[in-house]
């Protein structure tokens, strides 16, 4: 099959991880498997920037000129991406300073009309993940517009990893209701990806026009998120809806030797090691990151065999100590063997979001044999057996939190047994071979549907 999927990037974390995980799975089986992305950083020829697939046609060509032209000092010479975004997302589209000024979303991205131009040959499915986008983006960078017109040229399949679609800004409500009637009011405009002005209720209605006229397949990794759809303004767009759990790289996520994780990660072999993953973890304000730095003190006041520290992997900073632990920040790690080791050298992961869909960092953990610590809040009871595989606490709570990690600490039985229940489930439950067979067994039956639906009437 010809398959393109349409990314916010092409290497990041999370929904990104997904995407890319699927699209080199698809190439190896065989399929013509191609990317369009919000931002390219990478240079795989089979992955296509979508900002630039009309640059050189439009009136904008000159600053794309210019933008082009900085792009070799990116990385080298300071502040050149941002002058780059800047260019893009406010020169060359001035129109967008005044819908940022109102509060609203940004649709304004002519290219997404020419998405399925971009191939030799038109693709056979379309799948799209996230479509909203952070400040390499420039806030975004597909027409949501576009979708109803894209639906009817060939099977589409959405999968969401978050809310924004249902809402009139966030990525995650965060307990608010007022996706389902409208929005308006809204209680954080600061809420990723935030807005100046409280115009939810207008983007909220913008959105349900558009969903209304489309016929989309429905992806979510958890089941949770799939009843937040259903009675969401995406639901009369829904052909048909699917949970398919996000999928782990057993060849590389899978239990191994602590003593040699630690070694290769130049890792106290004395130290009691908690693990927590998050890109950006103490600004990203869904993860919760004073829940997990609490946790980590208070389990090195109630447990004083060895000294307690915490590992933050995804953000940067100095170490921070305490009375028998500390907590180490480490950089983001794109080579996923690292982070496998990272996994295989930690006692216990610790998962202290207030909202979160079906994390990669929880099923990566899993794979790797390692009991989980986390909170009890959207998907992430799906992907934890509550009492076998690792513990489920009240979001906030970092005292239970602290008493379920130190009493794994304390019981090398009990966190060796749930070691192996965890790695069982992720093998079972979230393969990335089963999350690739699934997806490509719906392709065909969409695939087949369309031929059979695109038959004239005259012919029957």
């Amino acid at each position: 099959m010809r398959i393109l999927q349409v990314s916010t990037y092409d290497k990041a974390g999370g929904a990104e991880a997904i995407a890319w995980q699927l699209f080199e799975q698809y190439r190896r089986r065989g399929h013509e498997s191609s990317i369009v992305v919000g931002e390219k950083s990478g240079n795989d020829p089979h992955v296509f920037p979508l900002s630039r697939a009309v640059a050189d046609q439009t009136s904008e060509a000159p600053i794309a000129q210019i933008s082009h032209w900085l792009s070799p000092y990116e990385g080298r010479v300071r502040g050149v991406w941002r002058m780059r975004r800047w260019l893009d997302a406010y020169v060359a589209r001035p129109q967008n300073w005044w819908q940022a000024l109102l509060g609203r979303e940004n649709f304004d991205f002519p290219e997404t009309w020419r998405l399925l131009d971009l191939l030799p040959e038109r693709p056979d499915i379309l799948h799209c993940h996230n479509l909203h986008g952070g400040w390499l983006t420039r806030g975004g960078y597909f027409d949501l517009r576009a979708l109803p017109w894209l639906s009817r040229q060939l099977p589409t399949v959405l999968t969401l990893h978050d809310t924004w679609m249902l809402a009139g800004h966030c990525a995650y409500t965060l307990g608010c209701d007022r996706w389902k009637t409208g929005c308006g009011s809204c209680p954080d405009l600061s809420i990723y990806p935030a807005i100046s002005r409280d115009a939810t209720a207008f983007n909220w209605n913008r959105k349900r026009e558009i969903y209304a006229t489309g016929r989309f397949h429905i992806a979510t990794p958890s089941r949770w998120l799939l009843r937040q759809i259903e009675q969401s303004i995406l639901a009369p767009g829904m052909v048909e809806g699917r949970v398919i759990p996000n999928g782990v790289d057993s060849t590389i996520f899978s239990p191994g030797s602590k003593v040699q994780a630690r070694e290769s990660l130049g890792l106290s072999q004395k130290d009691a090691i908690l693990l927590f993953v998050a890109n950006a973890a103490r600004s990203n304000v869904f993860k919760d990151y004073r829940t997990v730095e609490q946790t980590a003190i208070r389990t090195a006041a109630g447990y004083r065999r060895e000294k307690v520290s915490l590992l933050v992997v995804g953000e940067k900073g100095e170490p921070i100590s305490f009375d028998n632990g500390e907590i180490r920040f480490v950089a983001y790690q794109r080579d996923q063997k690292t982070m496998a080791r990272y996994y295989q050298a930690a006692d216990v992961y610790v998962h202290a979001a207030k909202s979160d869909t079906f994390p990669n960092t929880v099923l990566e953990a899993l794979a790797c044999g390692l009991p989980v610590v986390a909170t009890a809040v959207d998907g992430i009871p799906e992907q934890i057996d509550d009492g076998q595989s690792g513990f489920l606490v009240p979001s906030g709570d970092a005292e239970t939190m602290s008493s379920r990690v130190v009493q794994l600490l304390l019981n090398g039985g009990l966190r060796a047994s749930m070691g192996v229940k965890a790695a069982e489930i992720a093998a079972r439950f979230f393969s990335v071979q089963q999350q690739v067979q699934t997806y490509l067994d719906w392709y065909e039956q969409m695939r087949s549907s369309s031929r059979i639906e695109s038959v004239p009437a005259y012919a029957c």
